[in-house]
């Protein structure tokens, strides 16, 4: 029978603990990647996700790490249905920048280099696919799935078209293929890419590639090259990190979405009942996943934004009672907070409709059976819990200046000094009762325990 209400004293001590806590930990993770201290070796990266900021920062790191050791060459195994044309566009700018050669190699066999991988396989020193993969079907796609229409359409493929050619210009290869792949999304099998001279060759494996790539001649940061020994050279992998697993993981904006809901509801409940603790630091380290999350994804702030009013509206609900309107507010923001939250015209990289919906209805339903049971708690006579509680004492649990929250009969109340400020830890005496508010003073010596 007491009111739902917030601890601003108890609950921040517990925040800022959780807060460090997630941040230690996320520190941990982040710590620095293994350094390869072999030296003039080939270095072996796997690409094997949606181009996206995860891979962006993968690939990166993996060519630091190569022009830093002088490796031989970085071959790059690439299977990825496409991405986003940002990371897409940085990737490619760091292979075109090494100063060691990059070979992209389209692997394993029923891979493909599809939509950015066209772009980043053609845009390598080298080029190569292994029997049975694919390359092609690099049309700009709109934020449904389809075309994009009318005049922006133009421009989009437009301007695709001609940095395709442009990069398949730059390494001498077909650059009207190059712009079909982008026009007509067209796609090409191992032997139609060799043929048609998209690639520079097929390999059956690692050695097969090492052995084609050595000995070829080509233009590396600026300058003509030939590509030394590469079969007798000791070879690398330089994995994806821990983290960078995580993050791929995290990546999702369906799981970013989740992750900010579900950190939400986690505070929420902390500031709801001080006591518990577990669901606040839920909800803090949920949150910092969920902004580890929104870092590799192209974001709309007003998408946050809408999440965060969101649970402002849920918890008005809950403490002015609005009958339910707060409530479906809440809902209807959150539903348009998933929908808004990234800015990508790739669907990849939006959240389903699907899991939006569900998740706004079914948080709408449990603030309405909460708001539910606290208007009937609230109808309920007084008389049989606060009014038999004058006379009593108890222990303030949190600095009453006048207002705080005081711990009797096992249970935490909310509280007004009448002779404040109370520190926390004082003994004080219930005065009187005011709804489920309750009147208290210092408990005098004198005046009997």
């Amino acid at each position: 029978m007491r009111a739902p209400s917030v601890d601003l004293h108890v609950p921040a001590r517990r925040v800022r603990l959780a807060a460090a806590a997630a941040m230690l930990l996320a520190g941990v993770l982040v710590a620095c990647a293994p350094r390869i201290g072999q030296r003039d070796a080939v270095h072996v990266l796997t690409a094997d996700s949606q181009v996206n900021p995860v891979m962006e920062r993968y690939i990166d790191r993996g060519i630091d790490e190569a022009e830093r050791t002088s490796a031989r060459a970085v071959v790059i195994r690439l299977d990825t249905p496409g991405g986003l044309s940002s990371s897409m566009e940085d990737i490619i700018k760091r292979i075109q920048s090494s100063r060691v050669p990059i070979i992209v190699y389209v692997s394993p066999s029923g891979g493909k280099a599809a939509s950015a991988g066209t772009f980043i396989t053609m845009s390598a020193h080298v080029a190569a696919m292994a029997p049975g993969t694919r390359i092609g079907a690099a049309t700009p796609i709109g934020a449904g799935g389809g075309d994009i229409e009318g005049d922006l359409g133009e421009k989009v493929r437009n301007d695709a078209a001609a940095y395709a050619r442009s990069i398949a210009e730059e390494h001498g290869r077909n650059a009207d293929w190059a712009e079909d792949a982008v026009r007509d999304a067209v796609s090409a099998s191992t032997s139609e890419a060799v043929e048609k001279d998209v690639v520079d060759f097929a390999a059956e494996d690692i050695d097969d590639l090492l052995a084609q790539a050595e000995g070829r001649s080509v233009k590396v940061d600026g300058r003509v090259t030939t590509i030394g020994e590469l079969t007798d050279a000791v070879r690398v992998s330089n994995d994806m990190t821990f983290i960078e697993r995580v993050l791929l993981v995290l990546s999702d904006p369906n799981i970013a979405f989740l992750l900010l809901s579900l950190g939400g509801l986690g505070l929420l409940i902390e500031l709801l009942n001080p006591g518990l603790f577990a669901p606040g630091v839920f909800g803090i380290i949920a949150l910092v996943f969920a902004f580890f999350s929104l870092g590799t994804l192209p974001v709309n702030s007003a998408g946050v934004a809408l999440i965060g009013l969101a649970f402002a509206l849920f918890a008005a609900e809950i403490f002015v009672s609005g009958f339910g309107a707060l409530g479906i507010g809440g809902a209807i923001a959150l539903i348009a907070g998933g929908m808004l939250l990234t800015t990508s015209d790739n669907p990849e990289f939006r959240v389903s409709r699907w899991v939006v919906v569900v998740t706004g209805v079914v948080f709408a339903a449990f603030f309405l059976s909460l708001v539910s049971a606290i208007i009937r708690m609230r109808r309920l006579p007084h008389d049989i819990g606060t009014k038999a509680m004058i006379g009593q004492t108890a222990t303030a649990r949190s600095y009453l200046n006048p207002e705080g929250f005081i711990f009797v009969r096992g249970e935490r109340w909310k509280a007004v000094a009448e002779d404040a400020p109370i520190p926390e830890g004082q003994r004080v005496r219930i005065t009187g009762s005011r709804g489920l508010t309750l009147p208290v003073r210092r408990d005098q010596p004198d005046a009997g325990a």
